[in-house]
């Protein structure tokens, strides 16, 4: 994420790639001293990595493809999140908005505290024409946004 976060896209596949070695080695998914590491965490940070590098196709077509059912409730959280953010790059706002309000469900603390979470709906609120939907208003107000 570091890597990413400097836009430097040849560290961030490197490091990607010797995470997946690792994971497959290690053959699923495992929370071992409260990691969460495994197939699917290292495909989560393919999503994180790609959105952060401003690949949001990327980011959408494999995040909406991660079954994150088996991971702890921290890392479906982040990754759905970040499965909104792509959304919401793409004009997808009830199925974005959906995203955070399932993550919501599973961690409100961790969503209405969350810098991206917090950010999106700011950015939903602002850019109404007109009322938000109740859901969005709702949301808004747990986060003390408005």
């Amino acid at each position: 994420m570091a890597a990413a976060h400097a836009e430097d896209r040849g560290t961030t596949l490197t490091f990607l790639g010797e995470a997946d070695r690792a994971a497959r080695r290690l053959g699923g998914d495992a929370n071992h001293v409260w990691t969460a590491f495994g197939p699917t965490n290292v495909d989560i940070h393919r999503v994180a990595t790609a959105a952060e590098l401003g690949d949001m196709q990327v980011a959408l077509d494999l995040g909406t493809q991660i079954d994150t059912r088996g991971l702890p409730i921290e890392r479906r959280t982040r990754h759905n999140l970040e499965v909104a953010r792509a959304l919401s790059t793409h004009n997808r706002m009830d199925e974005a908005l959906a995203k955070v309000l399932e993550a919501e469900s599973w961690a409100p603390e961790q969503v209405r505290n969350h810098y991206l979470a917090r950010e999106l709906v700011l950015t939903w609120i602002r850019n109404q024409r007109g009322r938000p939907s109740r859901n969005l208003a709702d949301l808004a107000n747990r986060m003390h946004l408005v």
